[in-house]
């Protein structure tokens, strides 16, 4: 199929068979070659100007108008052709400096020269371009938040992952990528089914989605107070709404039967020569009648199928995490974390970390306290990364003018175990002992 990427559009088709890296050209069809090196012959040497103080942008500098670059590129000249054509008829190209030349001639090279390199897919790549594109779809979680998230986790082959995330699979896929596809990840998921569309592309192979399980979040509930059952899922319910609503009840079938039986009698009296062609219609009918039936059954077999292998996974995955013995918990959602972590926290195993992102610090402050309240959580932590991009060229690195705003918040800690037996007030006393000594002297005595 047609690939459209940067106003630039192609077919895969050669790309099969080449190894991940390989720099392609783009020709006439949209077809892809792969590019020759060619080494750059500087047979004269460059003339710049000393500053650039005396060129103004007025936009005649150019001699070659746009009409002529469609001329040049109908012809069939490649794009380096056109971009020394472009420096050769600029005026101004001469006195600009070193650096202002190659500046110009990277940006020429990138507008006219059709060039595409494949490169193989990794969670950098695709949080970095899901960040700079659509950060509405992973809750405006920053590539460096997402590295933070994965060393805070102790994400590691083997390890048994809780994972509950609404960043259409990013996070899920940076935990499969980093795993490598040895031990066990359970994703958490609201509504009807799980969302993995970053997940795909990262072209995992078959045995990654192996150990791969889901739960619904609307059961973790009823299997917390252990009245977990699989007769009531969400998508069995509306796939038996929508048989109840295509088929017709007994009642219904039996008046409209009915109404035809008397509509056929009466055409009968008035007209007895279509009795043959009627006949005919009825044998008709009966045969597309059966079709169809034997279509439906087929069909409702295969429903009952998937509900079957799909009450079968859930139940194998609510055995999972009845067990309370996961590695580790990863949470980012666009919903409050609050109730969320204090429910599948009940599924962790003590001594083990979990994390919390959050566009916003203000779920995350309610957070920190609850889980104060609670007990069986130390070494808590809020933090936020701080990112500035430089950039690295030969006598010419210096940070970038523009900086990403903000990349969301971090809640970190790690489960211990949780004496149920304490009181409150042991509870509140121990709260006491970790308040600076100031605090605690108001709180004892108001007049000291």
């Amino acid at each position: 199929r047609k690939i459209i990427f940067e106003k630039q559009w192609f077919y895969l088709d050669n790309a099969i068979g080449h190894t991940y890296g390989t720099t392609f050209e783009v020709t006439s069809g949209g077809n892809l070659q792969p590019k020759q090196e060619v080494e750059e012959t500087t047979t004269e040497t460059k003339e710049a100007g000393t500053d650039n103080r005396n060129i103004v942008d007025d936009g005649k500098s150019q001699k070659l108008t746009h009409d002529d670059i469609k001329a040049l590129k109908d012809k069939g000249i490649k794009g380096q052709e056109i971009v020394q054509q472009l420096i050769e008829n600029s005026t101004t190209f001469r006195d600009k400096t070193e650096f202002a030349q190659d500046k110009y001639i990277k940006k020429k090279k990138k507008k006219y020269e059709a060039v595409i390199t494949i490169v193989k897919p990794s969670t950098r790549i695709l949080s970095t371009m899901y960040y700079a594109r659509e950060p509405g779809k992973i809750s405006h979680l920053r590539y460096d938040t997402l590295a933070q998230m994965l060393t805070l986790g102790n994400i590691r082959a083997g390890n048994k992952m809780i994972v509950m995330e609404t960043c259409a699979g990013l996070v899920l896929g940076a935990v499969m990528e980093r795993m490598g596809g040895y031990g066990s990840i359970i994703q958490m998921y609201p509504g009807g089914g799980p969302v993995r569309a970053a997940t795909s592309c990262f072209g995992f192979p078959k045995s990654f989605f192996d150990n791969l399980h889901e739960f619904p979040l609307s059961k973790v509930d009823s299997l917390l107070s252990g009245t977990f059952s699989t007769e009531t899922l969400p998508s069995e319910e509306n796939a038996l709404v929508e048989e109840e609503s295509n088929g017709l009840t007994d009642e219904k079938q039996t008046s409209l039967l009915e109404a035809e039986e008397e509509s056929a009698t009466e055409t009968a009296m008035e007209i007895n020569q279509t009795e043959e062609q009627d006949t005919m219609d009825v044998n008709a009918e009966d045969g597309e009648f059966k079709e169809n039936k034997e279509k439906e059954n087929s069909n409702v077999q295969q429903k009952q199928r998937k509900q079957w292998e799909r009450r079968k996974k859930l139940i194998e995955t609510a055995a999972l995490l009845t067990e309370k013995n996961a590695d580790g918990l990863i949470i980012a959602s666009k919903f409050h974390p609050t109730p969320l972590l204090l429910s599948l926290l009940e599924f962790v195993a003590p001594s083990r970390p979990f994390v919390v992102y959050c566009q916003y610090k203000e779920p995350l402050l309610e957070c920190y306290t609850k889980l104060r309240e609670r007990g069986g959580v130390i070494n808590l932590k809020l933090s936020e990364t701080w990112l500035r991009n430089y950039q690295v060229l030969p006598d010419r690195s210096h940070p970038k003018l523009t900086m990403s705003g903000g990349g969301g918040y971090l809640l970190s800690g790690i489960t211990v175990v949780l004496d149920k037996g304490k009181s409150d007030s042991s509870h509140s006393e121990a709260l006491k002992m970790e308040e600076p000594s100031s605090k605690r002297c108001k709180v004892q005595d108001p007049h000291c």
